[in-house]
């Protein structure tokens, strides 16, 4: 069902786009043949991350206290309803300086609609999404830039600041690291049953909790002596971001499928068919790097696309108790131990125990 009432002579935001959500990304396959034709530019010893690990954000180094982060993401709807639309985009955004330990601290509009389609009112509620997250964050949305485009497009330039010594990259887990989930796992299933027009109201609204809520611990947990490294997962799944963690480190990360969160309801759908093309997507791109005997349904669960999902940790196992505590205290609560870090030689990188 859809919960957005919409007026009557506009289509449903989700009828505009080809994809949405993060479930919108270019397939890892293809992205990293792209981006192997990439190169040559001045790399200045500021630059502490850039592009090298496929990490969360950029970071520049301004002095010995504070380091910029800077990111970008947008993408087309995922939801029917404007304003949730732009709160999920926003969160999902402004989730990578949290993920690289930082605190934001400003962000720049990208605005593109078909303004021949969707009225001036529509598009102003996407953008007051948009505005409501950025100020619970407590961050102005300083400028950006609009464009008329064939499909809704909506995101946030985010910048932020974090101290040279607390950056934490995807890359530097150790063997021997735990990881931490933040967040359950099932959004793109649950966009897949909801642009199909079978999502119940209680699905929309666990859908809506879990893509608009902010991964605030960011700063925290990168403040712990025991974490190693953050990401958050989005739109390549759970493998596909756990896999840029052990490629950037040099090691492979082994889950415990039975310890990852999953929302309520999620399995019922797959079962039901509410699956993404992302994740099938996904799966072509990485899942020769990917040893696992899960069935089918859980294997498109794995590799499910996360539209503004959770944190994922890697840390020490004696520091375990203490990110699961700081997760509970900001209302984290399905926070889980999913796995650890090995050491790898060869073979996958990334082993899926059921």
């Amino acid at each position: 069902m859809n919960v957005y009432e919409k007026p009557a002579a506009e289509p449903r935001l989700t009828s505009l786009s080809h994809g949405g959500g993060c479930g919108c990304k270019i397939a890892p396959g293809v992205l990293t043949e792209i981006l192997q034709r990439q190169g040559g530019l001045p790399v200045p010893p500021q630059l502490l991350v850039g592009i090298e690990t496929a990490d969360d954000a950029a970071v520049y180094r301004l002095n010995d206290q504070q380091a910029l982060i800077a990111t970008t993401d947008f993408f087309m709807p995922i939801v029917d309803d404007p304003y949730d639309f732009g709160r999920i985009a926003a969160t999902n955004a402004i989730s990578d300086v949290y993920a690289m330990g930082g605190t934001p601290i400003l962000a720049l509009a990208i605005v593109g609609m078909p303004v021949n389609v969707l009225s001036t009112a529509t598009i102003g509620r996407i953008l007051e999404g948009g505005q409501s997250v950025c100020q619970a964050a407590g961050i102005p949305i300083a400028g950006g830039h609009t464009i008329d485009s064939v499909e809704p497009i909506y995101g946030l330039v985010a910048l932020g600041l974090v101290h040279p010594d607390r950056v934490r990259r995807n890359a530097d887990a150790r063997p021997g690291d735990r990881l931490v989930l933040g967040k359950p796992l099932g959004v793109g299933v649950l966009s897949a049953a909801f642009k199909k027009e079978q999502l119940d109201a209680a699905g929309y609204a666990r859908m809506i909790a879990t893509t608009t809520r902010l991964n605030t611990p960011g700063p925290a947990l990168a403040a712990l002596p025991g974490v190693h490294a953050l990401t958050d997962v989005t739109g390549f799944g759970l493998a596909g971001h756990a896999l840029e963690m052990a490629r950037g480190a040099g090691c492979q990360v082994a889950l415990d499928w039975s310890r990852v969160p999953v929302l309520p309801g999620v399995r019922d759908w797959i079962a039901q068919g509410c699956v993404t093309g992302a994740s099938g997507r996904n799966w072509q791109g990485y899942g020769a790097e990917v040893a696992s005997d899960l069935p089918p349904a859980e294997q498109a669960l794995l590799s499910d696309p996360q539209t503004s999902g959770g944190l994922l940790v890697a840390c020490a196992p004696e520091a375990v108790a203490e990110v699961l505590a700081l997760f509970r205290a900001q209302g984290f609560d399905a926070a889980a131990d999913i796995g650890e870090v090995q050491p790898w030689a060869a073979g996958p990188r990334l082993t899926v125990r059921a």
